[in-house]
C-alpha cells in the first residue's frame, strides 16, 4: 500500500491552493484526487471574469484563475490522478479509490484533506408539481453544456431561482441569441450576489420576480410552458396570481450542497445546518487528521475565499503530517446569534491560536442599518456596523490572537443588534 503525507480528494480550486499550501510548508508526498477529466473544478466552466479581485488584485475569468493554481501545482512537483472516484475513507486515513487504468487502489495518508465542492439542488428535490418532459436542466449543468461543450440548451427559457449560476447563465443564455421570460424567486430577495443581479439581469432587461415560484410544468417530450404564481408570507401560492410562460427550456437555480458522503463513511460530524463538516480554526474536522475546506464545508459566495480557506487546511493538514498534534484541547465555541444563520468555524483551540482568526456567517434575512456585534459572554470585544446585509452575501470578521487569548468565556457569540 502506497503511503503519502497528505492525500486531497477534489482537483477544484479548494484542492488545488490546499495541496499547493501543504506542499510549501513541508509535506513531501502529496497526491491530489479528482473523479473530473481535467483539473480546476468547476472553474474550468466559468467563463465569466470577476475572480481574483482578493487574491491576484486583478479580475480573471474562472479558467484563468484555475490555470495559475494547475501551472503552480504542477511546476511543484505535485503528484495527481484524474480520472478517479474516491470511494471510501476510513478514520485510520486509508482511502480506496478506483480508475480503468489502476482498477481498485488503496492508499494510506497522516493527513487527508476533503475539498469536494457541493453539488446542485435537484428538481426532486423541490418538488415542483408537473409533467416529466426533457428541458429540464440545473444551471450549472446547462452551463457545462454551453461553456465546455458547445451545446445550446434552449431559445426561450424560464429559470427558477436567482442564486449566482443561474443568473450569470441568464447572461450567458442571452449573450447566445436565447430569450430569457423571466426568473422566479421563491424567497423576497435574490438568492445570489447583488453585482450578479445588475450585471447579469437588470442590465439586459431580463424580469426577476421575487416572493413568485413555478406551481405547474406544461409539456410530454419537450417543455412547452410554466406557470408561475406569487407566494403569501406562508410561502403558499396565492390563487389567482398565476401567469403561464410559454418555453422550451426550464433552469435551476435552487441551491447548492456541501457534498460530504465521504465525510459520512469517515465519521465525521456535519452541521445540519452548513451541511459541511464541523471544524476547528485549523480546518481541521472531528476526525483527528482529516481537514476540510471550500464549499465542502459551507457554500462560499467568492472563489477567493475558497483559496483562502484551503490554504489554511493546507498548512495545517501538513504541520500535522509532520507530527504537530491535532485534534481538540480546551475550544472557544462559536454560537450563531439573534439574526445569524451559521458560523464557520465552529470551534477555536485557545492553545493553537498563532494569528487572527476569521470569522465565516450569514445573516437569516435582510437587515438595514444594524451593527454585528462580537462577544464572549456578557464581554463585547468588536462591534462593525452595517448598512446591509443579506442571506445572499456572506459576512467575514476577522478576530485578532490577543482578544481570543485574554477570554475568560469558551463561548463566542455574533449578534445583529
Amino acid at each position: 500500500m502506497n503511503e503519502y503525507d497528505i492525500a486531497v480528494i477534489g482537483g477544484g480550486p479548494a484542492g488545488l491552493a490546499a495541496a499547493i499550501e501543504a506542499k510549501k510548508h513541508g509535506a513531501e508526498k502529496v497526491l491530489l484526487i479528482d473523479r473530473e477529466m481535467e483539473l480546476g473544478g468547476i472553474l474550468q466552466q466559468c467563463v465569466h471574469n470577476g475572480f481574483g479581485l482578493h487574491i491576484f488584485r486583478e479580475e480573471l475569468t474562472g479558467t484563468e484563475y484555475a490555470e495559475r493554481f494547475i501551472n503552480e501545482l504542477k511546476g511543484l512537483g505535485i503528484e495527481y490522478k484524474l480520472d478517479t472516484m474516491v470511494l471510501s475513507i476510513t478514520e485510520e486515513k486509508v482511502i480506496s479509490m478506483v480508475n480503468k487504468t489502476e482498477g481498485l487502489v488503496n492508499i494510506k495518508a497522516r493527513a487527508v484533506i476533503l475539498a469536494m465542492g457541493c453539488r446542485e439542488r435537484t428538481r426532486g428535490a423541490i418538488n415542483i408539481p408537473g409533467t416529466r418532459p426533457s428541458g429540464i436542466f440545473t444551471a450549472g449543468t446547462a452551463q457545462r453544456f454551453v461553456n465546455k461543450e458547445g451545446y445550446m440548451v434552449g431559445r426561450n427559457v424560464v429559470i427558477l431561482g436567482s442564486g449566482d449560476i443561474g443568473m450569470i447563465m441568464a447572461r450567458r443564455l442571452t449573450l447566445e441569441g436565447a430569450r430569457i421570460k423571466v426568473v422566479a424567486e421563491a424567497l423576497p430577495y435574490p438568492g445570489g450576489l447583488i453585482r450578479n443581479v445588475v450585471q447579469c439581469l437588470e442590465d439586459y432587461g431580463i424580469p426577476l420576480l421575487l416572493n413568485h415560484t413555478i406551481v405547474d410544468i406544461k409539456g410530454k417530450d419537450r417543455i412547452e410552458g410554466v406557470t408561475v404564481a406569487e407566494l403569501d408570507e406562508n410561502r403558499k401560492p396565492i390563487k389567482g396570481t398565476e401567469q403561464f410562460y410559454e418555453c422550451d427550456t426550464l433552469l435551476l437555480s435552487v441551491g447548492l450542497i456541501p457534498e460530504n458522503e465521504l465525510s459520512k463513511g469517515a465519521d465525521v460530524k456535519l452541521d445540519p445546518i452548513t451541511g459541511g463538516p464541523v471544524v476547528n480554526e485549523s480546518m481541521e474536522t472531528t476526525v483527528k487528521g482529516v481537514f476540510a475546506c471550500g464549499n465542502v464545508v459551507h457554500v462560499h459566495d467568492l472563489v477567493d475565499y475558497v483559496t483562502e480557506e484551503s490554504r489554511t487546511a493546507g498548512r495545517n493538514a501538513a504541520r500535522f503530517a509532520n507530527g504537530e498534534a491535532g485534534g481538540y484541547g480546551l475550544a472557544i465555541r462559536t454560537k450563531p446569534g439573534n439574526g445569524i444563520r451559521y458560523i464557520v468555524p465552529h470551534l477555536i483551540r485557545t492553545d493553537k491560536i498563532e494569528q487572527s482568526v476569521d470569522l465565516f456567517m450569514r445573516v437569516n434575512k435582510i437587515f438595514t442599518n444594524k451593527k454585528l456585534v462580537v462577544k464572549f459572554g456578557d464581554t463585547v470585544i468588536k462591534i462593525i456596523k452595517k448598512s446591509y446585509m443579506r442571506p445572499g452575501e456572506m459576512e467575514r470578521i476577522c478576530i485578532t490572537a490577543e482578544s481570543l487569548k485574554t477570554a475568560e468565556d469558551l463561548s463566542l457569540t455574533v449578534d445583529v443588534e
